[in-house]
């Protein structure tokens, strides 16, 4: 029988004769063989729904939250393994009305494994599917942010994300205590670089602080705010009723805000509008706009805010400088040192419950121009808005205010040195000093609002002011020549400007040594038709002033002269009467003397009355009809005798006072 042919060595049913041999001799290799293909099938068949609520309970405990899986839950095993998960839902405190604090219609996530066996959770890619994320403020300062205290330390495990995409996003943040309820849509950008971290886009409204707000900016991925060293830009237009900001620059560690580079621009209808937004109690004032570099310190429980070397402009005046604000205190503290090389006076007017003026392409708000429009048809002069007390309690205040030149066209200022002082009501103008007429006008101001209504005292003292320059629209007072002053103290209670006048009491003297005016002026004030008619015609000229001086007492808002006097070498008038602040009447007697004999005159006094706002001149009538009436009588004897009537010997004798003022 021919034997049958042997099979060569490489044939591969030699080869699987040999592993079936091997496998007989080592039955581990079988077991391992089976495993495998067993892993392979169970990997392939394997419902990942099984892992659900094992998940689900691993961040309930740590979290005390409930958290759910709705949908399916997937896995592509691989060397980047990409998990899948639908539906997902995460609870809500319990204080709170809504069940849900996040949810995501999907959560898609790599997770690299080998990092896994060093404690190293890798996660390259994670993409949200309208994810919706409420943030919310509930009773005693509670929120839905913080969770479980960690019992078990610091993990050992270190998470890095290196990618999010956000799909129609959405972010709520609810304060209700605070009147604040904010709703943000939120969506990542496409850009070239597919492999850094996409930028956000971020538009949403609603309210702040009871104010309608809305914000709308770019800013870089969210993820990026885990990384402490590297800057996170944002460029970002927030606005709340009429207050807009806009902020660009870099944050350094932004979930701790520990530095920033940030230029900040601010602009409004009124900086008294920003005390509801960020508790800063600020006077009205007219559209401002400024724009400054914000940066922050931190001591201890205290946050110190920063806008240095800002410029800018408040109604129709340019303000440059630096402020802070500082948190954490039982005020808030503002510091300031400001300048403006223009200050329009009438932009001040806020500070003493008035309005700037709304003509002339002045700069005004509605509100401001309703207040102007309200004290320009009422007969009082006197500013009588209150201030509000909880306003002057809720801050403190350190603001020093120079203006290099003010523009106020009616009044002969030239400049301005302000510096304020705020401390729990009690507020301090010291100094609040002025340039005037080529003199100064120096004040110390005290309202203490600690109590209603609030008690202010006021000192002010005025030297070298130029009597020309004092009456710029009087012609023929402007070649006048002359330097006044006078010293005024005055104590009054009251919550407006026109109260606490109306109510103080203390004393207010002027005076005004040597000097010149206007021939012409002295001989109206008698009523001296012939000299008058004389200068008229041959022209003015300048008599010489002895002095001026006059001293009144206040008790309860009346001023009443002690001693009233204007001496020249040519009329002397001396005067008596009673100017009341509360009434806002002036009830003013000048009895004009000359000092040398003059024909056609009616020399009678001078009555000044009225109101501040509308003050009337005029001769006592009485006194100038007697003497008319007794020079038609003479004229009627003998036309000559007429004259008798209307001349003046001149008794008038030189005042007793000098130029205590007038340096």
């Amino acid at each position: 029988m021919t034997a049958a042919p042997a099979t060569p060595p490489d044939h591969p049913a030699t080869r699987l004769r040999g592993a079936g041999a091997a496998l007989r001799r080592h039955p581990w290799l079988t077991a391992l063989g089976v495993l495998a293909i067993a892993i392979v099938v169970l990997i392939v068949l394997w419902d990942w729904n099984w892992f659900k609520r094992p998940i689900e309970r691993y961040v309930e405990a740590r979290t005390g939250r409930e958290f759910h899986i709705g949908g399916n839950l997937d896995v592509d095993l691989g060397r980047t393994t990409v998990v899948r998960a639908d539906a997902v839902r995460f609870g809500n405190a319990p204080w709170s009305k809504e069940r849900d604090m996040a949810a995501a219609d999907r959560i898609e996530a790599g997770v690299r494994v080998w990092p896994l066996l060093r404690r190293d959770v890798v996660i390259p890619d994670i993409h949200l599917s309208t994810p919706r994320l409420r943030l919310e403020k509930g009773p005693k300062g509670a929120n839905n942010w913080s969770f479980l205290p960690e019992r078990e330390g610091p993990s050992k495990w270190d998470l890095s994300l290196r990618r999010l995409w956000i799909d129609d996003g959405r972010l709520l943040f609810l304060d209700p205590a605070g009147k604040t309820d904010i709703d943000f849509a939120v969506a990542s950008i496409a850009q070239d670089k597919p492999d850094a971290a996409p930028p956000i886009q971020v538009k949403g409204d609603g309210h702040w602080k009871g104010n309608r707000f809305t914000l709308r900016g770019r800013a870089e991925s969210p993820l990026d705010l885990r990384d402490t060293d590297s800057p996170y830009r944002i460029d970002a237009h927030a606005q709340a009723g009429a207050t807009k900001a806009h902020a660009r620059g870099t944050l350094l560690d932004p979930l701790r805000m520990r530095d920033f580079d940030l230029k900040l621009a601010l602009s409004g209808k009124n900086l008294e509008d920003l005390y509801p937004l960020l508790g800063l109690a600020l006077p009205p004032t007219p559209p401002y706009s400024l724009d400054g570099r914000l940066t922050r310190d931190i001591d201890g429980k205290r946050t110190t805010w920063h806008y240095d070397r800002f410029t800018g402009k408040v109604g129709d005046s340019d303000l440059a400088g630096s402020a802070s604000v500082t948190t954490g205190g039982a005020r808030p503290y503002l510091r300031g040192d400001l300048v403006s090389r223009k200050l329009d006076f009438d932009d001040l007017a806020g500070f003493v419950g008035g309005a700037p003026d709304t003509g002339g392409g002045e700069s005004t708000n509605p509100e401001l121009a309703a207040l102007a429009a309200q004290r320009a048809a009422s007969p009082r002069l006197l500013p009588d808005t209150p201030y509000n007390l909880e306003k002057l309690r809720a801050m403190d205040a350190d603001v020093r205010l120079k203006a290099r030149r003010i523009d106020a066209p009616k009044l002969p200022l030239d400049d301005m040195d302000a510096h304020l002082k705020l401390e729990a009501g009690l507020l301090r103008l010291d100094p609040l000093n002025f340039g005037v007429a080529g003199g100064d006008i120096r004040s110390t101001i005290r309202m203490d609002a600690r109590e209603s209504p609030i008690r202010t005292r006021a000192d002010i003292a005025a030297r070298g002011l130029n009597l020309g320059a004092l009456l710029p629209d009087v012609k023929l007072a402007k070649e006048a020549i002359g330097k006044l002053g006078g010293d005024v103290r005055l104590a009054g209670r009251g919550n407006s400007i026109a109260t606490m006048l109306g109510t103080s009491d203390g004393t207010a003297l002027v005076g005004m040594g040597k000097g010149s005016i206007s021939n012409l002026v002295m001989e109206f004030a008698g009523l001296d038709i012939a000299e008058a008619l004389k200068f008229m015609i041959k022209g003015d000229r300048q008599i010489p002033i002895r002095c001026a001086f006059g001293d009144f007492a206040v008790a309860d808002g009346l001023m009443t002269s002690k001693s009233l006097a204007f001496d020249t070498t040519d009329t002397i008038i001396v005067g008596e009467g009673t100017i009341s602040l509360k009434d806002e009447a002036l009830r003013l007697k000048l009895r004009p003397r000359p000092k040398d004999r003059s024909f056609l005159v009616f020399r009678s006094p001078l009555i000044v009355e009225g109101t501040f706002k509308h003050p009337r001149f005029h001769p006592d009538y009485a006194r100038v009809g007697l003497r008319g009436a007794l020079a038609l009588v003479l004229g009627n004897i003998a036309p000559p005798a007429a004259l008798l009537a209307t001349i003046e010997l001149g008794p008038g004798k030189d005042a007793d006072c000098g130029g205590k003022y007038a340096k």
